[in-house]
């Protein structure tokens, strides 16, 4: 029906022909009035009819039925704007001024939030120049504390008055209404544009003070407020706000803040100033870095050391502090190595440079005992270095607990190995034995735990106590490194000049294993003893026992050194015996087999004959034959 109506024939208008009849014009309102109630009846609520309606009772000069009809609209829908507008905009074309006063009271009554009305209000007495009405209608409407274009009218209403006063005293109002930077800096500049520059401070330093708790919004007025101490000349304010603005908002807020600091120090600052601006820059940088991934440990290494260089403790403390708050993202060993360095670095700062030994204490607590997941990885460099900082404390007992602590939870060969390293050197030579002896009962396998037992026995000048200890050690049904024992044990023996006591061992140790080694180290030993027959019979029996487990290679190299043993101690006939022995080199051919069983071809390859070789290769049985048979050609043409 709405679009029906708007879309009709415009209504017709009067005839343009003066109507003198009375009647006439009389029914022609009549007619018109009765369509226009028709048309509201249809539609009740479609208020374009009843603006048309009271505009043309308007016409007719009929206020008061148009009056009434506005009236009538405004029970339909009394929120509608523009109804009101139009009815207040009726009274002022007909000059009802108070008409249009009352309708204004009745809706900012009523519809206080919007501002259309107050604006039109306001605008009426201001151009009837009702200068003390328009006060009071600012002072209703900011009771109701609307949106800052409202304020700022205000504002500029009484600055265009002059009232320089009254536009300060709005002002104070205003920056508490809306607690924001901007409002703040119009009331600063007004004061800064009036001259009033201590008041403007004043403002400055109030706007810091009601915004304290909000930081992040602060950088656009730390920034205004350098400037304007910068346009005062006062260098120095300026250069302090920046640094304090600097060291308060974050980083990531404060990218604008850094670089209007940066321009100002350009202009203004001296060479030192300058260094002062290129660490901010990297301490900008490096807050970027760290922000984007707070587990990059390298660039919290740089960051500390940035600080380290200024000197200043607290702001060194809290990098380390931010930095272990992040744990490295993965479980693995691997990922936490950089991570316990910056541990272990903000441990020795505190002890080497603050000197707050509690603090200290207190990070080495925390990383072993809540950081680090020791059922998964240790560090045993950690447990050692707590120890040893309570040692250097004095703290004797700490330390020790420290190391009962570490190999209670992860018994290690260098935990172990630091804490006998302690009390040797505090000469505790009781815990240190208690120390091996239950080192040894937890890896009874290792050799360096017996070794390293037997020579504080030996340095001790406790030979039998040393002796039974390596003879405990060598009786083990399994061990990492036999060898080292079985050396150690010789030269034991051979340094306290227990010759037999070592031959005794050698010859334990060759039914043990019959390794090459073994007998060049015998036959050597009793060379050094002044014994070459000895020597001469080992080289003997050595030679056949590899010989008949088909140890070629092990041949040779005892061979060689049998020549070079003979050269040295022997004579002739026992050095041609040697060399009567030389092996030769010969070049062979053999399969290649890949790891799936597949023919790969043939390769190349070295082995040694020796003279006492039983099963000699063809290709030697026949240079051997036909060698013969020419030396036998030969005799015979001798003999003819």
């Amino acid at each position: 029906m709405r679009e029906a109506w708007e879309r009709q024939e415009p209504e017709p208008k009067p005839p343009r022909q003066k109507i003198t009849d009375i009647e006439e014009l009389m029914e022609y309102r009549m007619r018109k009035r009765t369509e226009f109630e028709n048309a509201i009846r249809q539609k009740r609520y479609s208020l374009s009819i009843w603006l048309r309606y009271s505009k043309w009772e308007e016409s007719q000069h009929e206020f008061e039925r148009a009056r009434s009809i506005y009236e009538r609209a405004l029970g339909v829908d009394y929120k509608n704007v523009g109804v009101w507008l139009k009815y207040a905009e009726f009274e002022i074309r007909n000059k009802n001024v108070d008409h249009a006063r009352n309708i204004f009271d009745r809706v900012i009554q009523l519809l206080p939030r919007v501002n259309q009305f107050w604006f039109k209000y306001i605008h009426t007495e201001d151009m009837l120049a009702n200068y003390s009405s328009v006060r009071q209608l600012y002072e209703r409407w900011m009771e109701w504390e609307p949106d800052q274009f409202a304020w700022n009218c205000y504002v500029k209403w009484e600055t265009r008055n002059g009232e320089i006063d009254r536009v300060r005293a709005v002002y104070k109002r205003y920056v508490m209404c809306h607690r924001i930077p901007r409002t703040w800096l119009r009331f600063a500049k007004f004061e800064e544009r009036q001259g009033e520059i201590a008041r403007a401070r004043e403002v400055y330093e109030q706007a810091f003070e009601v915004l304290k708790d909000d930081v992040t919004d602060q950088a656009e007025l730390y920034i205004a407020f350098a400037d304007f101490e910068e346009r005062q000349k006062e260098f120095e304010r300026a250069r302090t706000i920046y640094r304090y603005a600097l060291d308060r908002i974050p980083k990531d807020k404060a990218r604008e803040l850094f670089n209007k600091f940066i321009q100002f120090e350009k202009q203004h600052g001296d060479r030192e100033a300058i260094e002062h601006i290129i660490v901010g820059k990297r301490r900008f940088q490096y807050e970027e870095l760290v922000a984007s991934d707070p587990t990059n440990y390298d660039v919290w290494f740089n960051y500390i050391r940035l600080e380290e260089q200024y000197g200043d403790a607290e702001k060194v403390r809290e990098i380390y502090e931010r930095a272990i708050a992040h744990l490295p993202p993965s479980s693995e060993k691997l990922f936490w190595k950089r991570y316990i360095y910056i541990w272990i670095n903000y441990a020795l700062f505190e002890e080497t440079e603050t000197k707050d030994y509690e603090r200290t204490r207190q990070i080495y607590k925390v990383l072993l005992f809540k950081i680090i997941p020791h059922k998964k990885f240790t560090f045993k460099k950690l447990w050692i270095m707590a120890a040893f900082f309570e040692l250097r404390r004095q703290n004797l007992d700490g330390a020790r607990k420290i190391f009962g602590h570490g190999i209670g939870m992860v018994p290690s060969e260098k935990l172990y190995s630091a804490y006998i390293e302690m009390e040797m050197q505090l000469g505790n030579i009781d815990r240190a034995r208690t120390l091996y002896e239950k080192w040894i009962q937890w890896t009874p396998a290792n050799c360096q735990a017996w070794t390293k037992f037997a020579d504080l026995e030996s340095n001790l000048q406790e030979n039998e106590r040393a002796r039974k200890i390596l003879e405990l050690a060598i009786q083990q049904p399994s061990l990492d490194m036999p060898e080292l024992i079985w050396k150690f044990y010789i030269d034991f023996e051979i340094q306290n000049g227990q010759f037999d006591h070592a031959r005794a061992l050698y010859k334990r140790l060759i039914l043990k294993t019959k390794h090459v080694k073994v007998w060049i180290s015998f036959a050597k030993f009793e060379t050094s003893i002044g014994r070459p027959n000895a020597a001469r019979e080992i080289y003997k029996e050595g030679f056949q026992t590899l010989k008949s487990n088909e140890l070629t290679e092990e041949r040779v190299m005892l061979w060689e050194s049998w020549r070079d043993f003979e050269q040295e101690h022997g004579t002739k006939s026992s050095q041609e015996g040697v060399i009567s022995n030389l092996p030769k080199r010969v070049k062979k051919r053999r399969k290649i087999m890949t790891a799936d069983g597949q023919d790969a071809g043939f390769e190349e390859y070295y082995d040694y004959i020796f003279p006492d070789s039983k099963n000699l290769p063809s290709g030697l049985k026949l240079v051997e034959a036909s060698a013969k048979w020419k030396e036998q050609a030969q005799q015979q043409q001798l003999v003819q």
